[in-house]
């Protein structure tokens, strides 16, 4: 484990394996770095695989005053320290903050959005979810908060339910479950301006599973617009944890992308 420090100062916690071109993987909201796990090896035979735990949560710092800015600051000062043209997959939120992040840094080489957290419409976030997920923090009652997060807000099927929970990562999601909400919240106050993005001429690949909500082909349609060098990618019969429950297809489709000139 290494210990990067931040723009504010605040140490995010990496692991490094594997041999060949730098590839930093970002997990989503209640993740860490061992969101990675079932994938990890298949991508350590290509790639110098980098993982990280985003602030707040496992190994790394956090600070009193949350800002998502922070957390874009946090994979810019991670790929920087890496060194150059370092490539970066993001899923979910952690999509969101590669995205902006490619934006405060020009070592990134080429750029993954697995189906990142850009709200349209029908994102299912409301109000009455935002006020019962407070009142769950306020009781600190995570486990809770964790297990609304992905039945109310992402319909996680019960059977992938059924599997987190008795996986070895759902304590760390548990430990995590302070960070949902201020990661909802700036998801919901999140606004894509496409003109920000017009200078990015790296390579994207926008993965998406097969049978994803459409509000996450919406999503895809918006960035595919709007991103000049994107493409892409839909994952046959998964929806947003394919590195869970498919991760040969995951990583194969990472690695075609990577090793495309």
């Amino acid at each position: 484990m290494k210990l990067i420090p931040s723009k504010d100062g605040t140490a995010i916690a990496c692991w490094q394996g594997g041999t060949g071109d730098p590839l930093l993987l970002i997990h989503g909201t209640t993740g860490d770095h061992t969101t990675w796990t079932s994938s990890l090896a298949l991508l350590q035979q290509h790639f110098t695989v980098w993982s990280l735990d985003r602030r707040g949560r496992g190994h790394s710092g956090d600070s009193h005053s949350y800002a998502f800015a922070r957390e874009c600051e946090d994979i810019a000062a991670v790929i920087d320290a890496i060194g150059n043209r370092v490539n970066v997959a993001g899923h979910s939120f952690g999509g969101l903050c590669a995205l902006e992040a490619a934006l405060l840094t020009s070592n990134v080489g080429k750029l993954i959005l697995y189906e990142p957290s850009i709200t349209l419409t029908g994102s299912g976030w409301s109000a009455e979810l935002e006020h019962h997920l407070q009142v769950l923090w306020d009781q600190n009652a995570w486990e809770e908060s964790l297990l609304l997060f992905f039945c109310d807000l992402l319909k996680t099927p019960q059977h992938e339910i059924t599997a987190l929970r008795a996986s070895a990562n759902w304590a760390p999601r548990v430990a995590a479950a302070h960070t949902i909400l201020r990661e909802l919240q700036s998801i919901d106050r999140y606004v894509f301006a496409p003109q920000r993005f017009q200078g990015l001429k790296i390579p994207i690949l926008l993965m998406i599973g097969g049978d994803s909500h459409e509000r996450r082909f919406k999503t895809a349609d918006l960035l595919q617009q709007c991103l000049v060098h994107s493409q892409r990618a839909i994952l046959p019969g998964q929806q947003h944890s394919a590195m869970r429950n498919a991760p040969e297809l995951f990583a194969r489709t990472i690695i075609e992308f990577l090793d495309h000139p």
